[in-house]
């Protein structure tokens, strides 16, 4: 069991883990009494109702997490002997043949709007007065809006034209309006905006897993980065994001870790790295999937490798182009991927059990056939989180949303657009410099080279058809795309910062061919046009 139990994270199981029955039972989204007058240790689980659902709208089975990766060209999740087929769901969205009826689009929409409802409930409860903190209050609904502005953050970047609610107290039979994605994004930078000023600076276990003030300006950084997508060109705000991530800079409070690998171990709760985390621990975090990336990628075997309570299902691998796109020496690709022979925790070798290649050795290698075929040992798998040994099927890593690395990289972006290229260079060489300590100067980058397009080999690269060759020298920065391809890779991102330069539906890779551009943005569900006759389907589905 994890040593750190942090407030919010006491806070989460105390609201959702049913199954910890040692747990008093304070379900503070329930409470509508006026009496009730929250202690410093009560706040936490108040305010955990309204941060719990991005935990799990992130990474529940076929949430966010799984929509930024899936269909970008980091990551594919082929056949193998023991199926995934599925109905054929994730061969769609590797493809970019996904409807409005699939899960993946259903569960983020419904996962991300529960999140916005609990900030609503919790912000109608304190500001009717049913619940009284009279000295914190204008801290919390602040610290709540922005927590709701980071829930519309995911919305206005998958489905775009999506409602704005603010009330919770709304009539029978409302049907919210549906705006722009324009309005979206100014509401978003409003709420951040108005209320960052209110917001603790304050680095502490009290705010662990919390928006502080440089978390709200990591947040509003991102939306300035990605102004020009989210307000459908209306707006271009590199300077704006430059300015958001000094901020965190100035402060001092954050650094990057030695090595990139500190920031994802299991006890990673004290790392000077993280700015905003979700808080994990598998002993009170107990919903099915609640983080199950060793389960999603590792073959049955690899159970006896870690020693694991439950056998992994082996499914999702590494786009093998994606993979060829690292220099072999940059010590990201040893540490954040699974490769080579596999063995058990006492040294022998593992050997394949299923398929027409049963007893093979299991030799993870940089090749898999199609999306319609592999075998166990076809991609490598992911392994940036660590696998600590023994573990239950749910990992107790704290997730990093937001990390200082992100800060340097969103400004240094920001320069290269705003044709200060040097100074990008400068930056992400400070970012590169841990991943090459065998040899430095490779981790140097200049102001040219991030001019330069992408190294990625993109084409059609499986056996259905025939090869295509498109290469990535046409996208501009692609050079810097590469490289947040290296850093942030596993972070539940590819898609967004594809999109943002332009090759998300424009190459190929794989199994994919090139889509229809209004594939930039995922369809409103089904379910959610038919409750709601003021939505309107997004262009092209």
């Amino acid at each position: 069991m994890k040593t750190k139990i942090l407030t919010l994270t006491i806070a989460f199981t105390l609201i959702i883990c049913q199954g910890c029955t040692d747990l008093e039972d304070k379900s503070y989204h329930d409470i509508l009494s006026d009496q009730f007058v929250p202690t410093g240790d009560d706040l936490g689980a108040l305010l955990s109702a309204a941060y719990v659902p991005w935990r799990q709208t992130l990474l529940l089975w076929n949430g966010v997490a799984r929509a930024q990766m899936l269909s970008a060209d980091e990551d594919v999740l082929p056949a193998r002997p023991n199926g995934w087929v599925d109905g054929g769901i994730y061969k769609r969205m590797h493809q970019h043949k996904w409807t409005s009826e699939d899960d993946m689009c259903v569960q983020s929409w419904n996962r991300t709007y529960v999140g916005i409802t609990a900030c609503n409930r919790v912000l109608y409860q304190i500001e009717s007065g049913k619940i009284s903190i009279p000295e914190q209050q204008e801290a919390i609904v602040s610290e709540l809006k922005v927590l709701r502005a980071s829930y519309y953050y995911i919305l206005v970047d998958l489905f775009g034209n999506v409602p704005l609610v603010t009330n919770f107290d709304v009539p029978d039979g409302y049907l919210p309006e549906q705006n722009t994605r324009k309005e979206v994004y100014e509401f978003i930078i409003k709420e951040i905006t108005d209320n960052i000023d209110n917001l603790s600076e304050k680095v502490n276990v009290e705010y662990y897993g919390r928006f502080n003030k440089w978390a709200a300006y990591s947040l509003l950084a991102k939306m300035y980065l990605n102004s020009e997508i989210f307000s459908d060109g209306n707006y271009s705000e590199f300077q704006k994001c430059i300015d958001a991530c000094d901020e965190v800079i100035k402060s001092t409070k954050y650094d990057l870790e030695e090595k990139q690998s500190n920031v994802f171990i299991t006890e990673n709760e004290n790392s000077k790295e993280i700015i905003f985390a979700l808080p994990f621990d598998a002993t009170y975090v107990t919903d099915w999937n609640a983080f199950d990336f060793h389960m999603y990628t590792l073959q049955a075997g690899n159970q006896a490798t870690y020693n694991f309570e439950s056998s992994p299902w082996g499914g999702v691998c590494c786009t093998p182009q994606y993979i060829s796109s690292f220099d072999p020496e940059d010590a990201r690709l040893a540490d954040c991927f699974i490769q080579g022979q596999q063995y058990t925790a006492s040294g022998d070798s593992l050997f394949c059990t299923m398929g027409t290649d049963a007893n093979a050795p299991l030799k993870y290698i940089n090749e898999v056939p199609s999306i319609d075929n592999s075998q166990e040992y076809h991609g490598f798998r992911w392994g940036k989180f660590e696998y600590a040994m023994g573990i239950t099927s749910r990992l107790s890593n704290d997730w990093p949303l937001f990390r200082y690395a992100d800060i340097l990289l969103m400004k240094a972006e920001a320069l290269l657009r705003l044709g200060e290229e040097d100074q990008a260079a400068v930056l992400v060489t400070k970012v590169r410099q841990r991943d090459f300590k065998n040899n430095p100067e490779k981790a140097k980058v200049t102001g040219a080279q991030l001019l330069e397009g992408s190294s990625y080999d993109y084409g059609r690269r499986d056996n259905l058809v025939a090869a295509t060759y498109e290469g990535g020298a046409d996208i501009k920065y692609g050079r810097f795309l590469d490289e947040l391809g290296w850093e942030f890779t596993q972070e539940g991102r590819r898609r967004q910062d594809m999109i943002r330069f332009n090759a998300f539906t424009t190459k190929s890779w794989f199994s994919h061919s090139k889509s229809e551009s209004f594939r930039n943005l995922y369809p409103i569900p089904e379910k959610a046009l038919l409750t709601n006759s003021k939505l309107k389907q997004n262009t092209g589905y």
